[in-house]
């Protein structure tokens, strides 16, 4: 009994190896990336960046450092919501695929919010409280990113303005509770709070929104006020550049019992869960230590980094944003719902866009239907025991599939996911394949 209790107890980090900086990949690059640019008409959107971004946001966002460190203060802050993470060996879903792989998750779902959002939630809003500002807005699509950065601007006095994607708002309530009793404002996004939602709502009163809508009603309303900046949930460098904590983490437990992963999977829909996951190994492969490989699981409504053009475009739907270079399915797009509506975003972050276009990262796509998702979902949480996010699932999916290809080639391997978040606020949406 004993032994069998060892045997699955979890790869856990002491407090006192919780990294210390954030890694920047970029400064490791074997070229430089495109830079951000204005489009050839209107007003310029580089010049905007500072009336709605952090001074440090921008600055971070612009680095070329390869490590920038974690403000103690901040440090604190992830140690107060459960950092380090552990990462666990799925022994009894080994068993049940009856495969000769081992398969390791990270869990990102124990935060208080329930995924790896406050990661970068709790350092944007550390800078915004030391700037001076009082409020922030910001969008969220599956809800996971409005309750973190609710979360952090409760921790840090701050008021806080979610607009969120319409359909999602519908569909899942508990989200909007949580923000809610965080003390933020959760609206539908489109909204009547915006001139673009007010516009958005007369054309079609039922419009379902999507991300880059909701981007952009965040920045009008940071714009419209003074004492109010936007945060952002994904896409961005900086975004990711906090997330990184995930993989580094990942690396020291690996490192504790001697194995290197030969493929590490995890969701894309902007990428801050699959960059924050995987952007410390990538850089271990870029300076050829490890032979890793690096699998995005996206939906086919939001396969960016399969359907999309390696291009400039905006991130936002108003096109208030720069535009950057990245894998692009067109800031306009119109997009099917999905029940992991966190997914739904017409673009892949620029770094990532850039390890994509390298050949550095792989892509898996599975049918909008989402059956095969939540088929996967419910075989991790009949053998692992706990509920993954809808998003989390299109990891466990691509895990699963691996897990049975090395079966049938009796191969052994090292398989690694990211469980980016808990999906016990989303049974609406598992109540449907029930």
């Amino acid at each position: 009994m004993w032994g069998e209790q060892m045997k699955i107890s979890p790869i856990d980090l002491t407090i006192d190896e919780l990294p210390d900086k954030w890694y920047n990949i970029t400064a490791d690059f074997p070229s430089p990336m495109s830079p951000p640019k204005d489009p050839v008409e209107g007003e310029s959107r580089l010049k905007l960046l500072p009336e709605f971004f952090t001074a440090e946001a921008l600055k971070q966002e612009m680095s070329q450092e390869r490590w920038i460190r974690i403000p103690e203060e901040v440090k604190e802050l992830y140690i107060h919501v459960g950092r380090p993470r552990p990462l666990y060996r799925a022994y009894r879903l080994e068993k049940y695929l009856k495969t000769p792989a081992k398969i390791y998750y990270k869990r990102e779902d124990l935060s208080p919010t329930g995924s790896h959002k406050v990661n970068t939630a709790l350092a944007q809003l550390y800078y915004v409280a030391k700037e001076g500002y009082e409020r922030v807005t910001t969008e969220t699509g599956a809800g996971q990113w409005g309750s973190a950065l609710a979360h952090g601007a409760a921790l840090m006095g701050l008021k806080c303005t979610v607009y969120m994607v319409r359909f999602a708002y519908n569909l899942k309530p508990g989200r909007r509770t949580i923000m809610k009793y965080y003390g933020a404002e959760c609206l539908p996004s489109p909204s009547n709070r915006t001139t673009f939602g007010k516009k958005l709502l007369k054309e079609n009163p039922n419009h379902n929104g999507s991300l880059g809508i909701a981007v952009s009603e965040g920045i009008e309303d940071a714009l419209k006020h003074d004492d109010t900046v936007y945060c952002l949930g994904s896409v961005l460098n900086h975004v990711l550049l906090h997330q990184t904590v995930i993989g580094q983490e990942v690396i020291k437990q690996f490192e504790k019992i001697d194995e290197t992963p030969d493929v590490m999977f995890a969701c894309l829909g902007g990428g801050s869960n699959f960059g924050g996951f995987t952007i410390p190994m990538m850089g271990l492969r870029l300076k050829k230590k490890v032979d890793t490989r690096f699998v995005a699981c996206q939906s086919e409504v939001s396969a960016n980094l399969v359907n999309g053009k390696y291009e400039y475009d905006f991130g936002d739907a108003a096109e208030q944003t720069p535009l950057l270079k990245m894998f692009t399915l067109g800031h306009k797009k119109d997009m099917h719902p999905i029940y992991a509506e966190g997914l739904r975003y017409h673009a892949a972050a620029p770094v990532l866009s850039y390890l994509r276009n390298l050949g550095m990262i792989e892509a898996k796509v599975y049918p909008r239907d989402e059956k095969l998702i939540f088929e996967a979902a419910k075989i991790f949480m009949r053998t692992e025991g706990f509920i993954p996010a809808p998003e989390s699932a299109y990891a466990i999916r691509a895990a699963i599939d691996e897990a049975l290809e090395a079966r049938r080639k009796n191969e052994k391997k090292v398989i690694a996911m990211n469980i980016s978040g808990h999906g016990f606020v989303d049974l609406e949406a598992y109540d449907k394949f029930i």
